[in-house]
């Protein structure tokens, strides 16, 4: 089994359709037009036959590993969309509202694997889910003794690659707006994908570790400028000078109607949608 990105959430905060919207994407039949807030799940075998892993999570002899980025308020509906049971850690881009607030969620698979879950962020996102998740990281504060989600937070520092399961994640600097954040580069088995949503300009020392991918996920809010986020003609220029193998777009607004941007689009160059599944061995996408 190769990695697979499983594309959980494609969309912006506020979600596609809008609430009290009634344009033509958010009224739209397309289900390709209806978009979570943002997250993926990466989706590896484990190659280094860890044995001190607290979870396989199935018998094989090589069993899979499910990492998830970022934990939008869908959450729970994602997971129980595409049957996850288990998962071996959890990475964050950034401290937003639409990225971190399903963390709640995750103590449903503590329940199931009765195992804590590593969790994965800069120091800062760490100290702001301590601050605003205070009854999880201090369970002192818990004063109905009730369950709550069991996590033990690493910090991550660009740069750095961080061997997990025989892959190694290393984080990239990414600027959203004046707010530094990351996006993560995953490396196995010859096999290099990068996942960076909430951009709206790549550091010129990022660049390096954006080389030679196999798969690029760039964000890609809208036609029209943004502060904080990438444009499609940006993010389409930032592709073609990276040259990555195979390019999905994401964090789509409701201003982008996927069936006309993918008419538009250059191969290899599509949209992502909610439950698109990537295989980075053959780089043909599978569609649920």
């Amino acid at each position: 089994m190769p990695i697979e990105l499983v594309f959980l959430g494609t969309g912006t905060s506020a979600g596609v359709p809008m609430i009290g919207c009634d344009c033509g994407v958010c009224t739209s039949d397309d289900p390709r037009d209806r978009r979570d807030r943002p997250s993926v799940l990466i989706r590896y075998p484990d190659t280094a036959g860890d044995q001190l892993a607290r979870f396989r999570g199935d018998d094989d002899e090589q069993p899979h590993r499910q990492i998830l980025i970022d934990t939008s308020p869908e959450l729970r509906q994602q997971a129980i969309r595409h049957r996850l049971h288990h998962l071996d850690g959890v990475f964050y881009t950034h401290a937003h509202a639409d990225h971190i607030f399903g963390l709640d969620d995750l103590r449903r698979f503590n329940a199931v694997m009765n195992a804590p879950i590593d969790l994965y962020a800069e120091p800062d996102v760490i100290d702001t889910l301590r601050q605003m998740f205070r009854y999880i990281f201090e369970p002192h504060r818990n004063v109905n003794v009730s369950f709550v989600a069991n996590l033990i937070a690493h910090p991550v520092e660009v740069g750095v690659g961080l061997p997990l399961f025989g892959a190694t994640w290393t984080p990239i600097r990414l600027m959203h707006g004046r707010q530094p954040i990351v996006g993560y580069r995953i490396d196995q088995q010859g096999v290099s994908v990068a996942y960076c949503t909430d951009v709206s300009t790549i550091p010129p020392e990022s660049y390096p570790l954006l080389a030679e991918l196999d798969v690029l996920v760039l964000d890609a809010l809208r036609y029209r400028h943004h502060p904080t986020h990438l444009t499609i003609e940006q993010a389409l220029r930032i592709i073609d000078e990276l040259a990555p193998d195979r390019a999905y777009l994401t964090h789509f607004a409701h201003d982008v109607k996927h069936a006309d941007l993918e008419a538009d689009l250059p191969d290899p160059i599509a949209p992502a949608y909610d439950g698109l599944i990537v295989r980075c061995d053959d780089l043909r996408p599978q569609h649920p």
